[in-house]
């Protein structure tokens, strides 16, 4: 890629073993299916691999072992041709810096004594300059420290991070949904180089077969655009069609900053803290050593943006909504409901003894001319307000009172995916201050079936916050009437 001196190895006859630390992480949670699919054989370094092991790709090896405890780390390392060092110490409750330094020299002792070939690790882009903040500072330590005992490091060193998950794009996400006016601080008119997560992930894949002549590289990423965070902020209200005005406050010190976005977005506040004290810096690729060594044309922010969204909605369309409440249980349980993403979900199930078939048969009877199994004056009414806010109403009916195929109506909702005998998804078509889905899934279970109920809403900014939380008692009523409603109607067909 790039230059004379700097091409791919593409002619291995296979792959080797690669060693990857954070696979738990927003980065390589996102790298290891990838590499896995480029036909590497993959060990993944886990505190505890109970927890990681059943939602790795199958075939990855997972190992016990810390950044923190040096003798954890060899045999990890035995056999590993390349090690991913995705880890760090921001959330750490003592001094992360020392933390950093530690594990970094933990992990490089480890990787020379193994024979490591390279080691690749992302870091943050900033001026190494003296003020630096504590987070950014630490971050070039780390690849300083991974340099120091031999084995060749690549680092990357990237500005914001844009895709759905990440700390920044969350961070950003929550203050534009929930805030029509913000006070913003200092640090929001400060100049970025946001890159989108794919575009990450295409360097990260791609150090493993670079040249690099045996030689330490130093890499800055970016995408395409420079711009503040208020800028981007105002490109993301843009794209979710929210208004949004800002009122510079020159004053906000970081300490102050990280206390608001503690109270507005779900960083935690001494995350929040470290974060924002790095924002006072600009972060903007200062050389082209990205383009003269990889082939990789990074999008610009608005395509980043848009992507991010879009694959959003692709991941919960493929996802079954039980395995997405599921992975949310280490997750606090907060009055109205799971939040997953930008998301609000709703989710109940229950045992019903008849079989999987008798129950979706009931699911897919519901509407229409057979009611929504409790409450269907309720239903109705809310149909009424519907049309008189120039909306579809419950009006339409179904197309057959017992079959459904995709693109049906169904009342005010729409048939957006059905797999007979297992799973039925509507998208409501009512007029709503954002986008809501009703999902039924049967699962065998035992002799009978699971049935499991899932409302989920993508409000549209605070007004739609403000909706889903007003109705949330009504849905509590509604929504628990409703699948006890279809577990009598399973079994009385059964």
């Amino acid at each position: 890629m790039g230059n004379p001196t700097s091409t791919n190895r593409t002619d291995r006859p296979e792959r080797g073993q690669i060693l990857l630390t954070g696979a738990t992480g927003y980065v390589g949670g996102r790298l290891l299916p990838l590499l896995v699919k480029d036909g590497w054989r993959m060990r993944c370094l886990a505190r505890n691999p109970e927890h990681l092991s059943p939602r790795v790709p199958a075939g990855v090896e997972v190992v016990r072992g810390d950044v923190l405890d040096a003798p954890s780390l060899a045999a990890a390392m035995q056999g590993v041709e390349a090690a991913f060092y995705l880890v760090h110490s921001m959330g750490a409750t003592g001094s992360f810096e020392k933390q950093d330094r530690l594990a970094a020299e933990n992990f490089a002792a480890a990787a020379l004594a193994a024979g490591v070939q390279r080691i690749i690790y992302l870091g943050g882009l900033g001026e190494d300059e003296s003020d630096l903040s504590a987070h950014l500072r630490s971050r070039h330590d780390v690849g300083e420290r991974l340099r120091a005992h031999g084995v060749p490091v690549i680092e990357f060193r990237a500005s914001i991070i844009i895709g759905s998950g990440s700390l920044s794009f969350e961070m950003i996400r929550a203050l534009v949904e929930r805030l029509p006016v913000m006070v913003t601080p200092r640090w929001v008119r400060v100049t970025a180089q946001p890159i989108a997560i794919d575009d990450v992930l295409a360097y990260l894949r791609a150090a493993l077969t670079v040249e690099n002549e045996n030689h330490s590289l130093t890499v800055e990423i970016g995408g395409q655009d420079r711009l503040s965070y208020g800028e981007l902020m105002r490109e993301y209200a843009r794209q979710r069609r929210l208004w949004r005005w800002t009122i510079p406050v020159p004053l906000l010190t970081p300490r102050l900053s990280s206390l608001w976005l503690g109270l507005v977005t779900p960083l935690y506040a001494r995350v929040g803290r470290k974060l924002v004290d790095s924002l006072r810096h600009p972060t903007v690729v200062r050389n082209d050593s990205a383009r003269r060594i990889f082939s990789i044309q990074p999008i610009g922010v608005k395509e980043a943006i848009a992507r991010a969204l879009r694959n959003e909605d692709s991941s919960f369309a493929l996802t079954r909504w039980s395995d997405a409440v599921s992975a949310a249980t280490d997750a606090p349980r907060l009055w109205g409901g799971t939040r997953l993403g930008n998301r609000l979900v709703d989710s109940r199930s229950t045992q019903v003894t008849a079989s999987p078939a008798k129950v979706f048969s009931a699911v897919e009877r519901i509407g229409g001319g057979t009611g929504w199994y409790y409450a269907t004056w309720l239903w109705t009414l809310r149909g009424w307000l519907d049309l008189l806010m120039g909306g579809v109403g419950m009006r339409r009916g179904r197309r057959d009172p017992d079959r459904l195929r995709v693109g049906d109506t169904l009342d005010c909702w729409r048939v957006e995916s059905i797999e007979p005998d297992q799973r039925l998804r509507l998208a409501a078509e009512m007029k709503l201050p954002g986008r809501a889905w009703l999902e039924f899934d049967v699962q065998p279970d035992g002799s009978g079936a699971r049935l499991r109920q899932t409302a989920t809403f993508d409000p549209l900014g605070l007004w739609g916050l403000a909706y889903w939380y007003g109705v949330w008692p009504l849905h509590q009523l509604v929504f628990a009437g409703m699948l006890r409603g279809l577990a009598r109607a399973a079994e009385k067909g059964a």
